[in-house]
């Protein structure tokens, strides 16, 4: 008797544009046979750049005339600052940080008073439906599909939020991406939101309690933001970038936890037989040399950079699971 493919989840950690690193984790991952005949994918989950790359993945697996390498290559592809304006504003995302590194005032200026603010949301509502046909979403779904889940928190009641497949549109997607410095809280159906790294980064435990989803055997998460360092930061990026490390990681860590325990208590024999062992496995981002504020960088050798780090990641991850 053939034992069935076990069960297995993905999760995307949110870090901007780090998670180009991310983007050609699944590329690798999805053209190989391991997602199309070794296991059975049940779900993806993500938050901020995390969700993005879920959401692609999720749209180009299910599109009939469309792959997860063509549409998240594209997309990226597309997020790079190549044209003038583009590169213009880029630079000066750079410059002020600069600035700001010497200590040089820089005005704070809030997104709701902020046309720069207002311009890139704009513009990243438009990328997202360049890449996404969200209308046709519904059209893709026969109950056969992966469970996707986005998470954002709601910005008055402090409670995260889960958007599904049948709630998916681009301001679901911004809200999950919205930082509160960048963007102003978005709208979804009345309640407003700000970027899923407060909540869940990304959702991992829903995989487990929702009794809707078949519980997963292992769940894979791509992580970005790095667990340890070697030393204790001294100056003011370096205490920024940790700073930053710790928060993107205090959930997940937390969600992880709690699938540890759950497995202690199913090994101990103190649960019934419904529950079920799951094993948790990271690929992770290894750049030492990366701070927060490349999150915003998108000069195209950058990001193509990450990408092919991706890549070179699945491929070590996948040689590692073979027998």
């Amino acid at each position: 008797m053939t034992a069935e493919p076990p069960k297995v989840a993905i999760a995307c950690q949110g870090g901007g544009s780090h998670t180009a690193f991310t983007a050609g984790v699944l590329a690798r991952l999805f053209e190989t046979p391991t997602l199309r005949t070794d296991v059975d994918l049940v779900g993806l989950s993500g938050t901020s750049g995390g969700a993005v790359c879920a959401l692609l993945t999720w749209y180009g697996r299910e599109h009939p005339d469309l792959t997860p390498r063509e549409v998240l290559t594209d997309y990226w592809a597309d997020l790079a600052a190549t044209d003038p304006v583009n590169r213009t504003a880029n630079g000066m995302v750079r410059w002020a940080g600069a600035l700001e590194r010497m200590g040089v005032p820089v005005p704070d200026v809030s997104p709701y008073y902020s046309p720069a603010s207002y311009l890139s949301r704009i513009e990243y509502l438009r990328l997202l439906e360049r890449h996404v046909d969200f209308e046709a979403i519904s059209a893709l779904r026969d109950g056969s599909e992966p469970a996707l889940l986005i998470s954002a928190i709601d910005v008055l009641t402090g409670e995260f939020a889960i958007f599904r497949e049948d709630e998916l549109s681009p301001e679901a997607i911004l809200a999950s991406a919205a930082l509160p410095d960048v963007f102003k809280a978005v709208e979804v159906d009345g309640s407003y939101y700000w970027d899923g790294l407060f909540s869940k980064n990304p959702p991992i435990k829903e995989f487990v309690t929702n009794g809707r989803l078949p519980d997963p055997d292992e769940i894979w998460i791509v992580k970005i933001n790095p667990e340890r360092r070697s030393r204790v930061p001294r100056s003011v990026d370096g205490i920024a970038d940790r700073r930053n490390e710790l928060s993107g990681n205090k959930s997940l860590n937390a969600e992880v936890g709690f699938l540890e325990q759950v497995n202690g208590w199913i090994e101990a024999g103190y649960l019934p037989e419904t529950f079920t062992h799951t094993e948790i496995e990271r690929i992770r981002l290894d750049r030492p040399d990366l701070g927060w504020r490349t999150k915003l960088e998108r000069e195209p050798a950058f990001i193509e950079g990450l990408y092919a780090d991706g890549e070179a990641a699945a491929d070590a991850f996948l040689q590692r699971r073979r027998p």
